[in-house]
Order: structure tokens, then C-alpha cells, then sequence
């Protein structure tokens, strides 16, 4: 059988690299026969990283292509993506996401000095009689200023914009102990004050004198959440000024954000409206 008729096609990449995507159905002989002459004819031309994208459905797939030299890279609800490295170069293929990114929401009613607090039911926080501020994780393709409005709204039904980054930390060892944790502290100026908890996640919601907030044992005993409380404070006490947002573009003209000294941003985001 001529080599050249069974060979997969895949899209060639900016770093010498192939991805396919299995589509249709494929007995697993076949899929061997032909994976071993394209990989031998992606050797020939040069070729290094071999991407293979499986979707559920060709499951069946998965032990056949182990068997020629692919390793999981990583999955997906839909997609299991596998990949091997044919070149005689050192393998670059890069690992894959390695963070994960929370958002921290300061609701901060600027006339009566209050911030939104909730109480959890589940989690860390279960039976800790904490008030925290309300916090979740940022969406794939979500933007952290999107992020964190979308948080305060499903957790307690509040309408917040987005203000300014206070603070970020960075952590190792989170989700299932494999991922390093991206927290942004952000401050939002509500639009609306009645709240709607979340009655799946959240216990209590309310709006609470910023001092009382920040004198809570938890936050005066745990040096990370002393530290972020203190920061709350002096962004309401005006002593403080964070990273705004000046919205731009990628070199593939996606819409992107630079995050910034605030006063700068302010001047940048007159300049060009």
C-alpha cells in the first residue's frame, strides 16, 4: 500500500509541529498503519511535536497511540489531547496549565464605609463563623475584571463594576495539590445593594462596617488574611491606590487589558477615548 494514501492530516504549526484532530470513526489497526507512516513522514520532514486531539467518541484510540510513543498531555470535557516529541532535539513541548486564577471582590460602599461579606456553607470557610469577602475563580477566556463582577453578582445578586486590582498572591500545591493559585484582590463600586444570596453556596450575605470586617479574630490571627485586610482598609481609608484597567489589543487583535497604576490608567484611557 502506497504510504502516501493513508497518511493522517494534521495542521502544521509555528514551531515545526503537526496537530491532528480525529474526526471520524477509525478501526485501531488502521489508525496504527497509518499513524506510523505519517510519523515517519513528519520525521523526514522535520517535524517535532505531534499533537493528537481524541474526542470522546474515539476513545478507542488512545492505547494504539500510547503504543507508538504518545504520553496524556492533557483533557478537556470533550477531548483528550496526547502528544510526542519525534525530533532528536530536546523535547520544548510545554507542560500544561500550570495556574489557576481566583478573584477576591472588595464591594465597597464608599458613603457608609461598608463592605459585602459572606458567610459559606461548604469548603474551607464551612463552620468557621467567617465573614470573607466574596471570592471565586475566573472563567476560561474571562478577563479578572469580568471575573470578579460575575462572582459578586451570582454569590449575593449585587451589580459591582469593576475598579482597580489591590493585590495579588501567588500560592503552590492548590486544586487537588497540582496547580499554582493566581489570587487577585480586587475593589468594585456597587450599583445595587439589595442582596440574593446563592443558596447552594452561600449562608449569609451583608454589608458590614469596613473596621468591624478587618478586627475579625480570623483576619487579626492568620498573617496572609491580616495582611490582605489591611490593604481593604487603606484602599477605604483612601490611603491606597491599585491596578486599573486600559483596554488594548493582541498582535492577533483580540481585545486584552494592561492593568496599571490607576492614575496612569485614568490618563492612558482619556488619551485614547
Amino acid at each position: 500500500m502506497d504510504a502516501r494514501a493513508v497518511l493522517i492530516t494534521g495542521e502544521i504549526d509555528n514551531y515545526d509541529g503537526v496537530t491532528v484532530t480525529m474526526e471520524e470513526p477509525m478501526d485501531a489497526e488502521d489508525f496504527t498503519e497509518r499513524l506510523r507512516a505519517s510519523l515517519s513522514h513528519w520525521r523526514q520532514e522535520g517535524k517535532k511535536g505531534i499533537w493528537i486531539k481524541l474526542p470522546l467518541g474515539l476513545a478507542n484510540l488512545v492505547e494504539p497511540a500510547v503504543s507508538e510513543g504518545f504520553r496524556y498531555h492533557h483533557a478537556e470535557p470533550s477531548y483528550l489531547m496526547l502528544v510526542s516529541w519525534i525530533s532528536n532535539t530536546p523535547d520544548t513541548i510545554p507542560a500544561n496549565a500550570s495556574h489557576i486564577v481566583g478573584v477576591g471582590a472588595l464591594v465597597l460602599n464608599k458613603s457608609t464605609r461598608e463592605v459585602l461579606v459572606v458567610q459559606e456553607k461548604s469548603g474551607y470557610f464551612k463552620d468557621k463563623n467567617v465573614w470573607k469577602l466574596p471570592t471565586g475563580v475566573v472563567n476560561e477566556g474571562e478577563d479578572i475584571c469580568a471575573g470578579v463582577a460575575r462572582e459578586v453578582e451570582e454569590e449575593t445578586g449585587i451589580v459591582a463594576d469593576f475598579e482597580e486590582v489591590l493585590s495579588f498572591r501567588q500560592s503552590h500545591k492548590a486544586f487537588l495539590k497540582q496547580k499554582t493559585d493566581l489570587f487577585f484582590l480586587c475593589v468594585l463600586t456597587p450599583r445595587s445593594y439589595e442582596i440574593t444570596e446563592q443558596k447552594s453556596e452561600i449562608l449569609q450575605a451583608k454589608w458590614m462596617p469596613i473596621k468591624e470586617y478587618v478586627d475579625q479574630p480570623w483576619n487579626q490571627n492568620k498573617e496572609m488574611f491580616k495582611i490582605m485586610a489591611n490593604i481593604c482598609q487603606k484602599k477605604c481609608d483612601e490611603e491606597y491606590l491599585g491596578f486599573s484597567t486600559v483596554e488594548t489589543k493582541t498582535g492577533s487583535g483580540k481585545k486584552s487589558f494592561v492593568y496599571c497604576n490607576a492614575d496612569h490608567a485614568k490618563s492612558l484611557n482619556a488619551m485614547s477615548g
